[in-house]
């Protein structure tokens, strides 16, 4: 079965999702759903969704770089980022247009082929600099309405994985994954059992 939910997004979107190369994630509020845990050590504690964590290794193994600007500086960010195999962690970025300006170059990419997801003021001024901006649906106002695009779902619970599955379906990758995730070897599925 194609996947055919593609045509349910505006035609700009589309056009700027199949450009993207580089995507970057702020992580506080957009990977994260904002709250910020302390244990009675100080230790910081997050809460990442599974599905969003598939979705950029997803993106990663098709070929789209992705990458952590954060300003916090954050043990927790980088942990994550190595779970999944992301090599481009930035944590404790007070200039992020600057350091996505830097990842892009080394990358080899322009900035038009740059996506870049955020909720809240740090993350702006480069957002109005990218290609594809995008925030969740749970960002703050001021961001929400100058990005590109604002998923459906909220931060910390699959805006990041509706984001993920757009640039793949965009890019022509959708189809293949969910053959590859359907695929029984020496069996086949009929119907929807």
């Amino acid at each position: 079965m194609p996947y055919s939910h593609l045509n349910d997004y505006p035609a700009d979107v589309r056009e700027r999702a199949a450009r993207i190369r580089l995507a970057c994630f702020d992580v506080d509020g957009t990977l994260t759903d904002g709250r910020l845990f302390f244990d009675s050590n100080g230790v910081e504690l997050k809460a990442f969704h599974v599905h969003d964590g598939q979705g950029l290794v997803l993106l990663r193994k098709s070929g789209i770089t992705v990458a952590f600007v954060t300003a916090r500086a954050s043990k927790v960010a980088e942990q994550r980022a190595a779970d999944l195999g992301i090599a481009e962690v930035h944590t404790a970025v007070a200039d992020k247009l600057a350091c996505v300006r830097d990842i892009a170059a080394r990358v080899g990419v322009g900035l038009d082929e740059v996506a870049f997801m955020g909720d809240d003021l740090p993350d702006l001024r480069v957002m109005l600099q990218v290609g594809f901006a995008v925030a969740p649906a749970s960002a703050h106002p001021w961001v929400g309405e100058r990005v590109h695009w604002r998923t459906g779902q909220r931060a910390g619970h699959g805006a990041a994985r509706e984001f993920c599955d757009l640039l793949l379906a965009a890019q022509g990758h959708a189809e293949a994954l969910l053959a590859q995730a359907t695929r029984i070897e020496g069996a086949r599925i009929e119907g929807n059992a």
